[in-house]
């Protein structure tokens, strides 16, 4: 998988977590960097360190689906882009503290569950997990950092776009995995 692959899979795990931050845009009353650096190391961390944790699972497994990694591969990726898109309908909502820790951590962990799969996939596929998590968690930092200002301006109305597209690409990916082998 080439670099660019892993770029795009990086945007598309990166959409949730961009969608979130629309979201914590919303609540926060002024333009405060730190409040927005807060929430992309939040969420650039959890998404850089699932897909280790999936990737090191996928490694302890490995022999069990070998015969069987290209289509692993391919449903865990396909499940993440129609999840996604599914999600991409369901209402905005704005929880009422983004500051606390707490909240942060519940949301940088949910967002990141499709960052786990994705990593077992990477495993399967048979790729080396450093080059991702580096791009997943630079990626996933700046656009949630821009997606908390993105927040102020214009709301909901761009998180299911950004889910949308991210879906998408998920999907393209997978059928390219599935096809080429």
């Amino acid at each position: 998988m080439n670099t660019i692959t892993i770029i795009l899979i990086a945007l598309s795990l990166a959409m949730d977590a961009f969608a979130v931050s629309i979201t914590a845009g919303l609540t926060i009353e002024k333009k405060h960097l730190a409040h927005g650096i807060r929430i992309a190391l939040y969420f650039g961390f959890f998404q850089a360190f699932m897909p280790l944790l999936g990737w090191s699972l996928a490694s302890a497994l490995g022999n069990i689906v070998s015969a069987y990694q290209q289509y692993v591969a391919f449903i865990i990726l396909a499940v993440i882009g129609i999840k996604m898109i599914v999600d991409s309908r369901k209402p905005c909502s704005i929880p009422q503290n983004f500051a606390s820790h707490k909240t942060l951590l519940l949301l940088a962990i949910a967002t990141s569950i499709d960052a786990f799969a994705a990593g077992a996939s990477f495993r399967f596929i048979d790729i080396s997990i450093i080059q991702p998590v580096i791009i997943i968690g630079v990626i996933t930092f700046i656009t949630s950092l821009a997606g908390v200002y993105t927040g102020k301006v214009t709301g909901c109305i761009l998180k299911s776009y950004a889910d949308i597209l991210g879906g998408v690409i998920l999907l393209i990916i997978a059928l390219k995995i599935l096809l080429t082998g």
